[in-house]
């Protein structure tokens, strides 16, 4: 069996192939090839491997991954981690590739497989024994706080009952705004009532005043005529005297 680098080594290789998802390099010391994915050529987007590397192009890269499949073995490669001038680890801890790793499981298509959320929310969790989840992605630390993701019962009728209490205060507001809309309704009308008894009074005294005063006038007018007439009769006796 021909001799492999050890995982996360660092070596020079020639690009044997490139195509439209990235490029194989050969591996030195064996006629092996690995594959340096598009997304593994440069800490920017890349979209066409061509405009990155060429055939017989030398390029330094790190071995990421090792997987056998249908009993061939395939070597995945890493060129972004790697200086290509120097060939310096640039990741010699592999953070980028641990978080390209968790970005991949994020980002896995799910839409063949069928959601059941009973099966989720019916769930008790082995480790913190709560609600909604499973124990591999239960996050209470030992002896911390235990979260449950699903409101008791009890929650749930106490927050319907908050909601009937504050729709009785709402409707108690609204009964007593129209209560006291209706008692300063009748109070208004009273208070006109009143002005219009008190108008119609005054008037009806204003016009037995003017009678009266129309009455004394007449009765003013007549002493005047009856003086009157008793002066003519007086003047004309005295003129009958003088000729007589």
């Amino acid at each position: 069996m021909e001799p492999l680098p050890e995982l996360y080594s660092i070596f020079q290789g020639e690009v044997a192939a490139v195509t439209d998802f990235g490029a194989f390099v050969a591996i030195p010391g064996c006629r092996k090839q690995g594959l340096v994915h598009r997304t593994h050529m440069s800490s920017c987007r890349v979209d066409k491997p061509s405009e990155i590397v060429d055939v017989g192009d030398k390029v330094w890269v790190k071995l990421i991954g090792k997987e056998m499949k249908e009993d061939k073995l395939k070597l995945s490669l890493s060129m972004k981690v790697v200086h290509q001038g120097t060939g310096k680890d640039l990741d010699p801890n592999n953070v980028c590739l641990d978080q390209d790793e968790r970005k991949k499981r994020t980002f896995r298509d799910y839409t063949s497989q069928k959601i059941t959320l009973e099966a989720v929310l019916n769930t008790m969790c082995k480790k913190c024994g709560c609600k909604g989840h499973f124990a591999k992605e239960c996050f209470m630390q030992p002896g911390g706080t235990k979260y449950s993701l699903i409101p008791e019962e009890e929650e749930e009728e106490e927050v319907a009952a908050a909601g009937r209490e504050g729709d009785k205060k709402i409707s108690k507001a609204e009964e007593s705004s129209k209560k006291r809309k209706k008692v300063q309704g009748e109070e208004e009308e009273e208070e006109e009532a009143q002005g219009q008894a008190v108008l119609r009074v005054g008037l009806g005294e204003l016009g037995l005043r003017q009678r009266r005063s129309s009455a004394l006038q007449q009765e003013a007018q007549a002493l005047r005529e009856a003086q009157q007439g008793s002066q003519e009769e007086e003047a004309q006796e005295a003129q009958e005297v003088a000729l007589g």
